[in-house]
């Protein structure tokens, strides 16, 4: 039985465009490494939150909590309880701000470095092995891919920063304190 949730007006299928074609793709490849690496764990499973704020914090030592919200475009208490939970796992070191004593600064334990780089390791393994089943025209299609698909992810992410337009007869819902001057 085809599922509801994909079905058209009418029971059908939706038109496939390229953008729907596109998004598939994208979301298909990014489920299927999800899927495999899970495999090869050593340590409980994170949640994707969890692993996207660690990813941060490897990015951007010594990040804050309010920035980091800002960042992932979640509510500082959420950011808030993902600390504690990667404190509590230790995964995250949170330190006192020399600056503001009120405010966290946020660093990886040895545990989540080490986890983040076999992660990273076996990603680039796994996707490396598929690339070379790939015949070269592939591979040089995909390769050329990778700009258009780097502004692509940078205009998503304005638009959550900066909507673009409201509906008419709609107002503009104000914007979340998380979300303003987010770097892109």
């Amino acid at each position: 039985m085809e599922d509801e949730a994909i079905q058209g007006p009418g029971g059908h299928a939706p038109p496939r465009t390229f953008e729907t074609e596109l998004t598939d793709a994208l979301v298909g490849i990014q489920r299927l490494i999800r899927r495999r690496l899970r495999g090869g764990l050593t340590g409980p499973r994170l949640r994707g939150a969890e692993v996207e704020l660690l990813r941060l914090v490897e990015s951007r030592p010594g990040i804050g909590v309010s920035e980091a919200a800002r960042e992932l475009h979640l509510a500082s208490n959420s950011v808030s309880t993902l600390v504690n939970q990667l404190v509590r796992d230790a995964y995250l070191i949170r330190e006192t701000d020399p600056a503001d004593r009120r405010a966290a600064r946020l660093r990886l334990t040895e545990a989540a470095e080490k986890r983040l780089e076999d992660w990273h390791r076996r990603r680039a393994d796994l996707v490396g092995r598929q690339l070379t089943r790939l015949d070269e025209a592939d591979r040089d299609a995909l390769h050329a891919a990778l700009p258009a698909l780097r502004r692509l992810a940078g205009r998503l992410r304005e638009d959550i920063e900066e909507p673009t337009s409201t509906p008419t007869g709609a107002t503009a819902a104000p914007r979340a304190p998380w979300t303003e001057g987010t770097p892109s």
